[in-house]
């Protein structure tokens, strides 16, 4: 896939790809940092579990919606209608 405004590679990053098992040709790095993750209802698979002070948190390390190519068109729309 040829890198766009709508899709982006880091091969370079330490971390790439960041969640294991996925095809590293179609794993998009645009949305590094998720800019869903501070919707609890987010289309996306976190899970939500209690950190060691009893405070609950969004844990989205097994979520890949946002490095999927065909959802970036997706997020764009979530965060236009959050606006």
């Amino acid at each position: 896939m040829e890198p766009n405004y709508e899709f982006y590679s880091n091969y370079a990053c330490d971390f790439f790809p960041c969640h294991y098992g996925q095809n590293k040709e179609d794993f998009n790095c645009l949305f590094c940092y998720c800019p869903l993750y501070s919707y609890a209802d987010c289309p996306g698979s976190p899970r939500y579990q209690k950190g060691r002070s009893g405070k609950t948190f969004k844990d989205c390390s097994n979520c890949t919606f946002p490095h999927k190519p065909e959802n970036y068109e997706r997020i764009v729309e979530i965060l236009s209608e959050r606006a």
